[in-house]
């Protein structure tokens, strides 16, 4: 065989290892790991390859992600790239059904950055925040809650998470059941002085607007004097996912009750405010008070749940908002995490 032959059948090789090369199926384009040895979430998902555009390829793999996520719970994407909202809610679109969420009855303060993409909340970077599915003092509440971090902190500033079904495992079956049984009251007090006012959580100035929103939600409502307001709503203690059918920990009984802000705080409050007037509080579904050792018992489950891992720039979190709490590590400099909710469940489905 002469020269030439040789070299034609060498380039005809090496055309055919590039083309297998580029034959790898979408799922072997990213690859999975932990960040480190037994800690089971979140799930990280990586490119493989250079060049990946994470949109593309969410869009390609939905159901695939949307398995990893029944199985993992949260899955954290890196090194893809992410540097704007947009993209964030790009990627976002492709990977729920139905559209996002509208931050409505409201608990923080945040700010729109987007079409319905929030900052994380606008809580003074010194104070951390109890960790929380998100709105299970709704009727109908986001199955799915994405953050992405577009700008690291100085120090701190982490999201930390925590596993619902393991917290709902390790709190006394007496416990649950007393909350099964009772489920959970939220009292709030509006335009008091402290905390949000009934105009920023209902987003309206319109008081029919808030009766409306309270009638359709199963929220007692009491308009006092001076343009305050006063709500008081029973729901769910424990949840049941439409998907898995897991029964996890899902409420803000520990987060929204007096005892588990700052000392500090809560002492001013209990100075400035009666109880019942204090801007949120919680109880038993009966309007008993919750017994401290059991509010120590939930916030310890939640201690001993809590995942932490630093950010990087660009990073994307998406958790099944069922199984899994999150929340907020204190922080120095500056820190820009926004948030998303998309595909809305209620009991009524």
């Amino acid at each position: 065989m002469n020269t030439a032959g040789i070299r034609s059948i060498k380039l005809n090789s090496l055309g055919s290892i590039s083309r297998k090369s580029v034959r790898l199926s979408q799922q072997e384009l990213v690859q999975t790991s932990y960040i480190k040895p037994g800690q089971d979430i979140p799930l990280v998902v990586q490119p493989a390859v250079e060049g990946i555009n994470l949109f593309a390829w969410a869009t390609s793999n939905r159901e695939f992600i949307q398995t990893l996520l029944l199985k993992h719970r949260a899955l954290l994407f890196r090194n893809f790239n992410v540097t704007t909202a947009v993209q964030f809610d790009q990627f976002i679109q492709a990977t729920s059904n139905g559209g996002l969420l509208e931050y409505r009855d409201r608990s923080s303060p945040r700010h729109e950055v987007g079409d319905k993409i929030y900052t994380s909340t606008d809580y003074p970077a010194d104070q951390s925040i109890f960790l929380h599915n998100e709105g299970t003092y709704w009727r109908t509440w986001p199955l799915k809650i994405y953050f992405c971090c577009l700008t690291v902190a100085q120090e701190g500033g982490e999201t930390p998470i925590a596993d619902s079904q393991k917290i709902f495992k390790r709190i006394d079956p007496k416990t649950r059941e007393r909350f099964l049984e009772k489920q959970v009251l939220y009292v709030r007090n509006y335009n008091d002085g402290f905390g949000l006012t009934w105009q920023t959580v209902f987003q309206t100035t319109d008081k029919a607007v808030v009766e409306e929103y309270c009638q359709n939600n199963q929220i007692e409502f009491e308009w006092k004097d001076g343009d305050r307001l006063r709500t008081r709503q029973v729901r769910q203690a424990v949840a049941k996912h439409p998907l898995t059918g897991e029964t996890v920990w899902f409420n803000h009984a520990a987060f929204f009750h007096i005892s588990t802000l700052a000392p500090i705080i809560s002492k001013a409050l209990l100075a400035e405010f009666k109880e019942e007037d204090l801007p949120h509080n919680t109880y038993y579904g009966d309007g008993s008070p919750i017994e401290s050792s059991v509010l120590d018992e939930i916030r310890h489950a939640y201690h001993q749940e809590t995942v932490t891992f630093p950010w990087q720039a660009g990073d994307i979190l998406l958790l099944d908002n069922m199984l899994v709490a999150h929340g907020r590590k204190p922080f120095l400099g500056s820190r820009k995490v926004v948030v998303g909710m998309a595909e809305p469940f209620s009991y009524k489905q």
